[in-house]
């Protein structure tokens, strides 16, 4: 099996390097991952400036742009061919309902879903109130939840056009209550915007506001990852809302023509 490995912590991120050995022990690996960290830059592709691709050691390699950069490039200078499966994590932090708009990880996946290749999402759902070295966060835990998702991708048929957002409890192996599959939940964040002074005078501001909870839906992701179980959602391109469609389709002046 070959596998394309991405994430948006960078490429020097302890996520990253166990995941890689956990997937080793399913066929060839490549890294091909941000030279630094790129966390909330959404699906963006580097085309206003030239990019540099950094051999690092055999089979990894940096990239001086995105996510979704880094997929593109693995693919069509590093492999040169289409990998078996493309997977971006582990992310430090959940990627919870909205939050896979603007996930760097869900963005490396969500390219190679684009070119036709399964692909798969991981994080880490860190309570980052109760803070902890990140030498001592579960990412063995979610490494061995991913590899499991990953070896049973490969038994089944996926909609073209179809990515997994897979989001693992920060806890140890024995702890974890399973896997259930999930719909996109809601979260809400307080959406403070602090504005500050620089030297010179003039206002600067730090956007993103704090986590607040979720709707509490319990076939969601949130309610899931919340009650210790890992969740599995399946995310696709098309996000047209069919339903409504349907509706506006019935209302007489939005049909018209010349």
């Amino acid at each position: 099996m070959r596998i394309l490995l991405s994430n948006d912590d960078g490429v020097h991120a302890l996520g990253l390097k166990v995941l890689y050995q956990e997937l080793k022990k399913m066929g060839q690996v490549w890294v091909v991952a941000p030279l630094q960290e790129k966390s909330t830059t959404g699906h963006s592709l580097t085309i206003h400036k030239p990019l540099r691709l950094i051999a690092i050691e055999p089979h990894f390699y940096g990239v001086s742009g995105s996510p979704a950069d880094c997929v593109y490039l693995g693919i069509r200078e590093v492999m040169g061919e289409m990998p078996d499966l493309v997977v971006s994590g582990i992310n430090r932090g959940a990627n919870l309902g909205q939050d896979v708009y603007y996930s760097g990880t869900v963005s490396a996946a969500r390219e190679a879903s684009i070119l036709g290749i399964p692909s798969l999402a991981v994080s880490l759902a860190v309570d980052y109130k109760k803070a902890r070295p990140e030498s001592e966060l579960y990412y063995k835990t979610a490494a061995k939840v991913a590899a499991k998702v990953a070896k049973n991708l490969k038994n089944i048929s996926t909609p073209d056009h179809t990515l997994f957002n897979l989001n693992i409890p920060d806890c140890s192996w024995s702890q974890l209550k399973g896997l259930r599959l999930t719909r996109q939940g809601f979260r809400f964040y307080s959406g403070n915007i602090l504005r500050r002074k620089d030297h010179r005078g003039k206002d600067y501001f730090w956007v993103g506001g704090k986590y607040q909870g979720f709707r509490k839906d319990r076939d969601t992701d949130c309610f899931a990852v919340e009650s210790g179980f890992a969740s599995l959602t399946p995310l696709k391109l098309d996000s047209t809302d069919l339903h409504y469609l349907t509706d506006l389709e019935k209302e007489k002046s939005f049909l018209w023509s010349k």
